[in-house]
């Protein structure tokens, strides 16, 4: 099929997904400040569209090229279109952002501006534009004669003009640039009368341009916000005597002067003041756009926490897996069996545990590792760095094409290499986007190798907000088969064949195609044929052919698709064999599963690729298979769950209309807290405490064990009758202990009562059960095991 009608517009379904987005700061069951925060993801994700696709489009319009696009759609077209979407978002976005603030001011938290101060506020104020605002700004006069300053992306100006109120015809133009990276957007005046108040830098700036151009002779100031957005698009040298480092830095600096694809203004602004810079940028009025009297919304997503608890998404501590226990080797573990952990669900630390296990292990001779994004301060580069200075061989393929990390990517690779690391900056015509670490140890007189697949990357920020998978295994078959692809990384005319993992661009479009092919028919045999897939993106034409063909041989085909989707599943020939949701929640659904029927033997996958064009056939790509059948299950349980999700997924259908899933089963699911409880239960390791609420070890070992994600069983030992001679002798079995090791010797009522007496094993027990205040704490314990546990580190002593 090669009919562009049949498919969904990318862009179009991109836009769709974003106001996905916009229904969770619509949402009234949505937290307030999570509402506030989803704005500034609406308006992040619509910049970095901006930035990439739109102005894709856009160069295709200027190139006045007529092709079609996917959705029957000309490129003139789908920039009007676009357009039209976006203004109609942005408008609603507004006014969510209304409503939200008016819900702010019923909770005593008021956005106010420069024409609502008190007094004492207008003192603050001006104190703290004198003291942090003023030195961070450089206003910039402008005239017709001198040229015009360059506008940096994204950022957010106020566009002035100052006059005289008894002359008017005397006036001027002038740019400020509202620093927000100095600076936070919002400043939070004091307290008063139980009522908060927050202002914008914008409006603090306003508040005081008469400090600003004090030099000048104008009474009269009209300042309102604009912005521009640029091209994005790298143009790289193909200057031979440069290094890929040097074109990549001279291509960024570039970028940060690309071409306008947007000029965002406040609709205010006077008429005058907008021609000027319209004429003076060369901005085209189909690149232009009026909106509210702020911009960069963006800048929710970092709004001071100042609101209660209630208006917060409540925190749910990740869990440690039941089998990586911190005093015990994860490599050993990995001989024994193959271990999935899954973010944000369980904790990131035991993938820093188990490079820093290797990073420290005289037997481990060599790490590598794919970088494509990673934390500002990488806790990963930091172990890496570790490795080297013991001797460690350590490969780092680093992706300096990494969109808008370039420049993160240039430094970590330059200051691996100052270390001695091996470092491959991506490939020739490829991306390597791949999740990889393989470790190389040796065992016996042979070489071992172990290996971590992932969906998403090695990234300890993000791992706490997005949904992904990591496989930590030994097995011969995929961590033999991991190394081989380092070995290609390193010398690119190897290319290895792979019996196990998938690799895209050399073989994972035909071999999932083969597996679609598989169901077909198996489906045309009368037998059941039926696949769930999970993915962030579906757009690629082969592929979604693949399953357009599935469907009409009878296969079901249900389909987790978070963003860009783009079949039209609403077709008759089609007989309702695809269903697909998205989910858009407090995480970002980030990882990829595949499960095919395989009639009967089901076959699960996790990859770090999506189905689109651009990961199937221009990048390096890793599917794995998952052969433990335990960990099989877990997957399988997560897309159930998600399947059943009636409260944060949304139908994906041919009208783009996001109607939420309320299927007919009765109850309420919603698929990530539920996933959280799942991953709880099979991780369960009931801890129990005699606890005192006034004693303060017993209340910082409470915090521990409850942010370290166990089951926790309190019980006040205080109280009459909580505590029996036969849980006493219990605790001396499993703390292998006398009960006069049990007895708190700085209490004052032992020194006042019993200190250098001699009593009996009873007699002690009796003393105890008298005066329960005499038990030292706190003691933790579980079916096994007693600690105690001072200092709180000690409760790792019971795994």
């Amino acid at each position: 099929m090669d009919n562009k009608s049949e498919f969904i517009n990318r862009e179009i379904s991109w836009l769709s997904f974003n106001e996905r987005v916009l229904q969770e700061a619509k949402d009234t069951n949505v937290p307030l400040f999570e509402r506030l925060r989803f704005i500034g993801i609406f308006s992040n994700n619509l910049d970095e569209f901006f930035r990439v696709r739109v102005a894709s489009v856009r160069r295709m319009v200027d190139l006045g090229k007529d092709t079609s696009l996917l959705g029957n759609f000309t490129p003139e077209n789908l920039h009007e279109k676009i357009q039209e979407i976006v203004i109609h978002q942005q408008e609603k976005s507004h006014r969510i952002c209304e409503t939200i603030q008016k819900e702010m001011a019923s909770q005593n938290i008021f956005m106010i501006d420069e024409k609502h101060l008190t007094d004492k506020q207008g003192i603050i104020i001006k104190r703290y534009f004198q003291n942090k605002v003023l030195q961070n700004l450089v206003p910039i006069m402008l005239s017709g004669q001198n040229k015009f300053p360059y506008l940096l992306d994204r950022s957010v100006y106020l566009a002035v003009k100052l006059s005289r109120k008894d002359k008017p015809e005397k006036f001027a133009f002038a740019l400020i640039r509202i620093p927000g990276k100095s600076l936070s957007r919002f400043f939070v005046l004091p307290e008063e009368r139980h009522k908060k108040y927050v202002m914008y830098l914008d409006d603090i700036i306003r508040f005081c341009l008469p400090d600003i151009f004090s030099l000048f002779n104008y009474d009269c100031f009209q300042a309102c916000t604009i912005k521009v957005t640029r091209d994005a698009e790298l143009d790289l040298d193909d200057d031979v005597s440069k290094s890929f480092i040097e074109k990549m830095k001279l291509s960024l600096k570039k970028r940060k002067k690309g071409t306008p694809v947007r000029l965002l203004y406040d609709r205010e602004i006077p008429h005058d003041l907008l021609d000027f810079i319209v004429k003076k940028m060369k901005i085209s009025p189909e690149n232009m756009a009026s909106g509210e009297r702020y911009h960069n919304d963006k800048d929710f997503m970092d709004f001071p926490e100042i609101g209660e608890p209630s208006h917060y998404y409540r925190q749910l501590p990740p869990i440690r897996h039941k089998d990586l226990h911190p005093h015990n080797s994860i490599l050993k573990e990995l001989r024994q069996k193959d271990i999935i952990l899954h973010y944000p669900y369980e904790s990131f630390a035991h993938y820093i545990d188990f490079i820093r296990e290797a990073a420290i292990d005289p037997q481990v001779k060599e790490i590598g590792i794919t970088i494509y994004r990673v934390a500002n301060n990488s806790r990963v580069i930091n172990v890496l760095l570790n490795a080297i200075r013991n001797g460690k061989k350590v490969t780092v393929v680093i992706e300096l094409q990494a969109r808008f990390d370039e420049e993160a990517n240039i430094y970590w690779s330059n200051k691996l290499q100052e270390e001695g690391a091996v470092v491959i900056n991506g490939l020739p015509g490829l991306k390597v986007h791949a999740k990889l670490t393989w470790i190389k140890r040796k065992e016996k007189n042979i070489f071992r190798n172990y290996a971590y697949i992932g969906t998403g990357n090695f990234n300890e920020s993000t791992a706490r907000i997005y949904a992904d998978e990591g496989l930590l295994t030994s097995d011969l078959r995929i961590a033999n088969e991991v190394a081989k692809l380092f070995s290609f990384f390193k010398q690119n005319y190897i290319n290895c064949h792979y019996d196990h993992i998938i690799v895209s661009p050399f073989m994972m479009r035909e071999y999932f195609s083969s597996l679609i092919d598989n169901e077909i028919k198996i489906a045309k045999s009368g037998r059941r044929g039926y696949m769930i897939l999970k993915m962030n993106s579906l757009i690629d034409p082969g592929m979604m052919d693949k399953l357009y063909e599935a469907a009409r041989a009878g296969v079901k085909i249900k389909l987790i698709v978070r963003g860009i989707f783009g079949l039209l599943i609403n077709q008759e020939n089609l007989h309702g064999n695809i269903e697909a949701i998205s989910i858009v929640d407090k995480y970002l659904e980030h990882s990829r599963i595949f499960l095919f029927g395989n009639g009967g033997k089901e076959k699960f996958f996790i990859s770090s690729a999506d189905w689109m064009p651009r990961n199937l056939n221009r990048r390096i790509e890793v599917a794995c298979p998952v052969y433990d059948e335990k960990i099989q299950q877990e997957l399988k349980k997560m897309l159930k769950i998600q399947l059943r999700d009636n409260t944060k997924s949304r139908i994906l259908d041919n009208t783009l209309s996001n109607n939420y899933n309320r299927s007919h089963i009765l109850g309420r699911f919603r698929a990530q807290e539920d996933y959280y409880q799942y991953i709880k239960e099979i991780n369960h390791i009931p801890l129990t405490i005699y606890y005192n609420p006034r004693c303060r070890k017993c209340r910082s070992a409470l915090l521990y064990i409850k942010e370290n994600g166990y089951d926790i069983e309190i019980k006040n030992y205080l109280q009459e009758g909580m505590i029996t001679s036969k849980e006493i002798l219990d605790i001396t079995k499993k703390m292998n202990c006398s009960v006069t090791d049990l007895i708190n010797k700085s209490s004052i009522i032992y020194r006042n009562n019993y200190k250098n007496k001699n009593f009996n094993e009873e007699e002690w027990i009796d003393i105890l059960l008298s005066h329960p205040q005499l038990l030292i704490r706190p003691i933790v314990f579980t079916d096994k095991k007693a600690i105690l546990a001072h200092p709180i580190e000690k409760i790792e002593e019971l795994f």
